[in-house]
């Protein structure tokens, strides 16, 4: 597990959704648990944060949904949770351990990444087929592997990959070490590493778009503080950042 921690200083009111600043005084630590997918986005959304609440600091756990969700039921402590998808959304909110509805923030689409300049001349999902293509997934209960799944199935491919990963910074750090040749991602994480990976659009991917919800958990040691990040998340200046990483709107 990854622990990004914000520098910040030493539990108050909430912030302005409308302008993602504070409305009064919001201290102390927040704990986010979030998708690996949103590491590059939520870092800058969390100084951001920080900037507008200067009595707080943000320490962030990323890593796939999956795992995040195993570890918050099991009882580690959290102030917020934000899933790549609505089902291990749910296996937080069912196991009791949310506070509230979560709300979806934004939505996510696969792309194929492939090196810059796609030497093999990837152009679709049944290209990944080809013997000279070794192709890395996410494992299925990973929101990008079933992600994968379902656009695969709507494509009629079946395809074998040379491994499955945890996150889908595990799936694109093998695409970008040279031990394989393309990977199925997300486009913003595409976009992140676009100094040396393309992303290749495919159709079906418009069949296996996930949403990403966030929520404030129940146990949460730091309530008003995660409410405020939660909000700042919604916020225009939160969302105008996770635009322009290549998030959707919801």
């Amino acid at each position: 597990m990854t622990i990004v921690a914000l520098v910040g200083c030493g539990s108050g009111q909430r912030t302005d959704p409308r302008s993602g600043g504070s409305a009064g005084a919001v201290t102390g630590d927040v704990t986010v648990f979030a998708a690996a997918s949103l590491t590059e986005s939520f870092t800058r959304i969390g100084e951001a944060f920080e900037a507008a609440n200067p009595g707080v600091r943000v320490a962030f756990s990323f890593a796939g949904s999956s795992a995040l969700a195993t570890q918050i039921n099991q009882g580690a402590p959290a102030d917020v949770f934000a899933s790549a998808s609505p089902a291990n959304m749910t296996t937080v909110t069912e196991a009791g351990s949310g506070d509230g509805n979560p709300s979806v923030f934004v939505r996510n689409q696969l792309v194929i990444a492939v090196p810059d300049g796609n030497p093999d001349g990837v152009t679709g999902l049944a290209d990944l087929n080809r013997p000279d293509v070794k192709v890395a997934l996410c494992a299925e209960q990973v929101p990008c592997g079933a992600a994968a799944v379902r656009a695969l199935a709507t494509a009629g491919v079946g395809l074998t990959p040379v491994t499955l990963e945890q996150d889908v910074k595990a799936a694109l750090s093998k695409l970008r070490l040279g031990e394989v040749d393309a990977a199925l991602v997300y486009r913003t994480d595409a976009r992140a590493a676009d100094d040396d990976v393309d992303g290749i659009e495919f159709p079906e991917s418009a069949g296996a778009i996930n949403d990403y919800p966030i929520v404030v958990l129940r146990n949460a040691p730091n309530r008003p503080a995660a409410q405020a990040f939660v909000d700042h998340v919604l916020s225009g200046p939160g969302q105008a950042v996770l635009t322009a990483a290549g998030f959707q709107a919801p």
